[in-house]
């Protein structure tokens, strides 16, 4: 059994311009001990998986069906007090926009320790003193000047090591990093990632990491997951995706990005735009932009994501071969 499991899952948003279907039957298996990557361009429904995932959909945002279990409880079903119990423990999660997440009137050190004295059997000062070897582990410069700082006197990088830290003091069973490496320059970004890789081998923590970069794709996962218009279009072990995509959409990602080995070639770029949120796509969403469409991609119903080998699969009904 999966560590995480999610089946068939469908979110909508209500708004005042109409439904928004931002995820169509999403699929997602994430083992113990395995750092699994969603990639994909802005709004494909990255983040909105994660944070149904975890039962932290903002209004008006709505589960219309599906199924995400946790080691076999299904956390679509639990109350409020009962998800409490598993965010920080079994789930930790970091947030896109690491300074919107920290309480602005809250010292940092107050919200750092707050996890730990909600969760363990910590005194306020070993919960102190845990703390500053959290963030001091994840880089942050004099920690102890910190626990008296707010989030408003901290950089947007700083900030980023603060919530990793919080998502961090439980060793939770599962991490889920929404574009964790996002503002940092490199040297921050690599402590980030070494941070991440280590709690993976120590604890067996399973992580999904929700990023554009696929330059910390290859460095980070064992597993890639493609998202597009809602759905996974393409998941497979991460060498295996590099050297052979075979949706469309993947290998467009793969043509756009600037190579080391060929910095005079240039850059593909894919036709059409994104498809429209507003409408629920019954057909491949990727059918207006896809140089392989044929009559069976207009007249059947979206593809599904099936093996084409080994642990990799594609929704495409005319996927790329290699020989």
């Amino acid at each position: 059994m999966a560590l995480l499991e999610i089946e068939n899952l469908y979110v909508r948003f209500d708004t005042k311009d109409g439904p928004i279907h931002a995820v169509n039957g999403v699929d997602l298996a994430i083992e113990e001990n395995t750092i699994i990557a969603m990639v994909g361009e802005s709004g494909s429904g990255k983040s909105v998986t994660a944070l149904s995932s975890v039962g932290l959909l903002p209004f008006p945002g709505k589960i219309l069906s599906g199924k995400v279990t946790l080691e076999g409880i299904n956390i679509l079903k639990l109350g409020a007090k009962e998800l409490r119990q598993i965010r920080g423990p079994k789930i930790g999660m970091v947030f896109q926009d690491p300074r919107a997440s920290l309480n602005p009137i809250i010292p940092i050190g107050t919200q750092v320790k707050e996890v730990l004295l909600a969760h363990t059997n910590m005194t306020d000062g070993q919960a102190v003193e845990y703390s500053l070897k959290l963030m001091a582990d994840v880089g942050l410069p004099d920690p102890g000047k910190l626990l008296a700082q707010f989030p408003f006197q901290l950089s947007g990088g700083m900030c980023q090591r603060v919530m990793l830290s919080i998502a961090l003091a439980l060793k939770p069973k599962l991490l889920i990093a929404d574009e964790p490496t996002s503002n940092l320059d490199s040297t921050l970004q690599a402590g980030i990632l070494h941070q991440l890789k280590k709690l993976k081998e120590e604890h067996g923590t399973a992580i999904l990491l929700i990023t554009h970069d696929m330059g910390v794709v290859a460095q980070m996962a064992d597993s890639v997951a493609v998202m597009y218009g809602g759905i996974i279009v393409e998941q497979s072990d991460s060498l295996n995706l590099f050297k052979k995509p075979s949706h469309p959409y993947t290998e467009g990602l793969f043509k756009s990005l600037p190579r080391l080995d060929d910095p005079e070639k240039r850059l593909a770029t894919m036709k059409g735009n994104p498809p429209e949120s507003g409408a629920l796509h019954d057909e491949c969403p990727f059918i207006s932009r896809c140089y392989k469409v044929t009559n069976v991609c207009r007249t059947s119903p979206k593809p599904a994501l099936r093996s084409i080998g080994g642990n990799h699969k594609v929704a495409c009904f005319n996927e790329i071969q290699y020989d």
